[in-house]
């Protein structure tokens, strides 16, 4: 049973760690940050509101639908949707690491894997804006932290 305090807290706490997240990822190729500590970040938001509201609320409530047991949970569910976020994820990440790879055959150029390329672009409003292909790589990171943690929050919180 969990308090009102916690709740309240979790709704006041959630939009922000949210935000806080998104401001992470987006400083990452160029500061410290990225795909790996917003991973964690969202993956820590998402856990305070399974203390809150429990494993339930999620499968029932966000992704509607009917569950009788924690059981449930690990057998198909709300875990097998953070795995297949997990396996996207690395297929991201793999796949960042092989555009610059792409890149250097279409210019004639011998470019490693992982290398960072990018480009500029005009943008309305905004101006010039840098285009790296690191931003993809840390979209995968992201997206294997976050399957990968809330498959195991998940797991340990069914049982």
């Amino acid at each position: 049973m969990t308090t009102v305090i916690l709740r309240t807290i979790t709704r006041l706490v959630l939009p922000l760690g949210f935000v806080v997240s998104f401001a992470f990822f987006l400083q990452g190729h160029n500061l410290p940050g990225g795909g790996f500590i917003a991973g964690v970040l969202t993956a820590s938001v998402v856990a305070l509101a399974y203390l809150a509201y429990g494993l339930d609320v999620v499968e029932e409530d966000v992704f509607g639908r009917e569950v009788e047991t924690a059981v449930e949970h690990v057998q198909h569910g709300v875990v097998r949707d953070y795995q297949t976020l997990y396996a996207a994820g690395l297929a991201v990440a793999v796949a960042g690491g092989l555009a610059a790879m792409l890149y250097g055959y279409l210019t004639d150029t011998t470019i490693p894997f992982m290398t960072q390329t990018f480009r500029y672009a005009t943008v309305p409003l905004f101006g010039h804006i840098e285009l790296a292909s690191a931003v993809v790589f840390d979209l995968g990171v992201y997206a294997v932290v976050v399957g990968a943690l809330l498959t195991i929050i998940s797991v340990v919180g069914a049982e």
